[in-house]
């Protein structure tokens, strides 16, 4: 993968990678990809580079703040904290990059923040051509805790951190940012399905039988909740990440779907 440039927003600075499309898919709708809750740019591995080998299309992809070598993050997030990335940090990025018209492109929160961006019907700062969402969450399962809570107690007994430290700059505000508040009892009733009505764009969706963090469940929340096309990939011998655990298939169905947009 090429080597992030720092874009300024608001917040302070992002990492970000910008793969330019092919001369054959100059017109058609980039792909931004948003990370899960401990991800960041290299932490999609070679993934990026898989989708813009094989659609040719403008790949963005980006470390939100607090993560990777973006802006450090150290104050305690809000359970509305991917609302507030969906509704005001993503719209700031894609302006800045000078991107109206995309194809969202997220796993675990990220996925969730895809879902939330394509959903606001009030004022939508974010209008995608598509969304695919791997590993989406749209309600908090107790499988979920069950995760997270095996995650906390990897960092205080394993080198979790030390490893994280090799992606992140602040490896221990990066994970005990997002642990503490999927931990906090507020955020069990955090809930996005209400969005999911207004979304106005083809959606894909893709999930492991084997997903540590979540049941096919939310699955069947987003195709119940989504009035539009909803394609659903179910994967055998896979867990949280798809796109890491079953490269070839997640590949296919992300190009097949992408070969179905206006």
């Amino acid at each position: 993968m090429a080597e992030p440039v720092e874009v300024e927003l608001a917040d302070g600075v992002v990492e970000v990678v910008d793969l330019p499309a092919s001369a054959g898919a100059a017109d058609r709708a980039p792909l931004v990809l948003l990370h899960e809750g401990l991800g960041s740019i290299r932490l999609w591995r070679g993934f990026p580079d898989v989708l813009h080998a094989a659609t040719g299309r403008r790949t963005v992809v980006w470390s939100r703040h607090g993560y990777g070598q973006s802006a450090v993050v150290t104050e305690p997030r809000a359970v509305t904290y991917m609302h507030r990335e969906a509704d005001r940090v993503l719209p700031e990025l894609l302006h800045a990059l000078d991107l109206p018209s995309v194809v969202l492109v997220g796993h675990s929160d990220g996925a969730s923040i895809a879902l939330l961006a394509a959903g606001r019907a009030d004022a939508p700062t974010v209008d995608p051509v598509g969304v695919v969402g791997l590993a989406p969450h749209v309600i908090v399962e107790d499988q979920s805790i069950s995760g997270i809570e095996a995650a906390r107690t990897a960092a205080q007994e394993t080198e979790l951190l030390a490893r994280m430290a090799r992606h992140h700059r602040d490896a221990a505000a990066t994970f005990w940012g997002w642990n503490r508040i999927w931990l906090d009892p507020a955020f069990r009733d955090w809930d996005i399905t209400e969005r999911l009505p207004a979304i106005a764009c083809p959606v894909l969706v893709v999930q492991g039988h084997d997903d540590q963090y979540g049941t096919m469940r939310q699955l069947d929340l987003v195709e119940a909740g989504v009035p539009g096309p909803v394609t659903r990939v179910e994967l055998d011998d896979c867990g949280h990440a798809p796109h890491l655990d079953r490269t070839d298939a997640t590949r296919g169905a992300v190009v097949s779907f992408l070969a179905e947009l206006p």
